[in-house]
């Protein structure tokens, strides 16, 4: 449900989880949780926007969670503007929930945590050891926080969507995972956080990740012709890929020549030193 015309919810801050606690119990009606990182985007504000869709209520939190981080990666350096994330969502959403990280882990590393599995341990997960581990954490702990009726994610981070869609079925957790799609920018370039990084020319050089999208919806419904796009893709090394796959969204596997159904195409490459990451979901009817 949206807001009545005419009405916007009032934004609060929140730090602390018994502030959190107090002001979600005086929510009545439905709930939507929308977690991030900050650094809020267009693509946040589409998850938001989806969210006050689906909900009387929606509660955003901004935490960015050092779990999820290896050593040499970007902790320290992950872009942080609260003030600025306050200003895009003023109005637009009931709660901002953003603990420091002595407030979120009193203990770090947690005493106990969340483990993903073995899904956690393929493609993102063999790249970042432990990244998934973190992310599944920190989700069961937000999910725990905000009791939310909907969570909302988006599809550009495939392989945690799939994660969390299994975290809430094999632990019985009662929110309904509600994902959205890529947001982009006027090139083409999936809308990221980490796009800061990237000069003019990275940029420019980013696209092959969704031409190579395109490419593949285009191949699509054919098995053959799609692997093809994403091997040639791979021989071209426009960027330097990690990988190029197509893969069964259930399993996380590659596919074979037999598949047909969905298949979730899944693009991850370093530009100027930026992981970059890009999906579609397509489907195969033929061989």
């Amino acid at each position: 449900m949206t807001p009545a015309a005419g009405t916007t919810p009032r934004t609060t801050l929140v730090r602390t989880k018994a502030e959190l606690r107090t002001h979600r119990a005086a929510l009545r009606g439905s709930v939507a949780l929308v977690p991030t990182m900050g650094a809020l985007h267009d693509g946040h504000l589409a998850l938001v926007a989806r969210a006050r869709e689906l909900c009387d209520h929606v509660i955003l939190s901004d935490f960015v969670n050092p779990l999820q981080f290896g050593p040499g990666e970007d902790y320290e350096a992950y872009p942080r503007d609260l003030e600025a994330d306050l200003a895009a969502v003023d109005g637009l959403v009931d709660l901002v929930f953003a603990p420091s990280v002595e407030e979120m882990y009193p203990v770090l590393p947690p005493t106990v945590s969340v483990t993903a599995g073995a899904a956690g341990t393929i493609l993102e997960g063999a790249a970042r050891p432990g990244h998934f581990d973190g992310v599944v954490t920190v989700v069961t702990k937000l999910l725990q926080l905000t009791t939310p009726d909907v969570a909302v994610f988006g599809r550009k981070d495939a392989q945690q969507l799939a994660i969390i869609q299994a975290l809430v079925a094999d632990l019985d957790l009662p929110v309904r995972i509600e994902p959205v799609e890529i947001q982009r920018e006027p090139s083409g370039l999936a809308r990221s956080s980490r796009n800061v990084y990237l000069s003019d020319a990275g940029r420019e050089r980013a696209l092959v990740l969704s031409r190579t999208l395109a490419a593949a919806r285009a191949a699509a419904p054919s098995n053959a012709a799609l692997r093809a796009v994403l091997h040639d893709a791979l021989q071209r090394a426009e960027i330097d890929w990690a990988y190029a796959l197509a893969l069964d969204p259930a399993t996380l596997e590659e596919i074979d020549a037999a598949h047909r159904g969905e298949v979730l195409v899944t693009l991850v490459g370093r530009i100027e030193g930026v992981r970059l990451l890009d999906a579609a979901v397509v489907v195969v009817t033929e061989a």
